[in-house]
């Protein structure tokens, strides 16, 4: 027997958080490369780039000023200071994707995923599109393994990452999943199991004709 569904979903807004090191920089790439149709929103920073980073495609890079004047204009769905340097993402970011149906990805620290749930709590649209993982770290030691693996920052910077961490991984109870970070392939398995369980949802199907 042939039979044919015609449908449309609702898109998603996919928001991984993580503390700094758990992994979530990691997931998004793989995740990205392995979902065609799910664009990542580029978020801002005023810090310096880092090896390899491009201009609009890891970042959008803005000095001090232009920052603040995003700000104060109400650019920004989310922004946050932290350790020394500004992130925000951009509100035309994210809701012209959304407006066109297209699934969202989204990367943010726990300040930055703190200020999205509030404003999705308000927002119609960022309301009914959002879905909010956090990566759990293993253990507090593979954090630390993971942070120093990278030679990107200080024993001093490294040592302030992980108190911020530790008050950091208390948020994980707010978002609607868990993942505890395992190996890369483990951690991409997990977040796709969500991204297309949500998408099988019933409230985020519209128009359904079986022919």
């Amino acid at each position: 027997m042939n039979a044919a569904v015609e449908r449309s979903v609702a898109p998603v807004l996919l928001l991984i958080t993580a503390p700094s090191g758990a992994g979530k920089t990691t997931v998004g790439r793989n995740l990205l490369a392995a979902t065609p149709g799910l664009d990542r929103a580029v978020t801002c920073t005023t810090r310096a780039p880092r090896g390899g980073e491009q201009a609009g495609v890891d970042y959008h890079f803005l000095s001090q000023d232009d920052f603040a004047k995003g700000v104060a204009a109400g650019e920004f769905l989310e922004h946050a200071e932290v350790y020394g340097n500004r992130y925000g993402t951009r509100v035309a970011e994210v809701r012209s994707r959304l407006d066109t149906g297209r699934d969202v990805f989204l990367s943010v620290d726990v300040q930055g995923a703190a200020f999205i749930r509030q404003r999705a709590a308000v927002d119609p649209v960022l309301g009914a599109s959002l879905v909010s993982v956090f990566i759990l770290p293993p253990s507090l030691a593979e954090l630390e393994r993971r942070l120093r693996g990278r030679n990107e920052d200080s024993a001093e910077v490294i040592a302030r990452r992980l108190a911020v961490a530790r008050a950091e991984i208390e948020y994980w109870p707010k978002c609607d999943y868990l993942v505890v970070s395992a190996t890369p392939e483990e951690d991409l398995a997990a977040v796709k199991g969500i991204l297309a369980a949500e998408k099988s949802r019933t409230r985020r199907v519209h128009n359904l004709i079986l022919h």
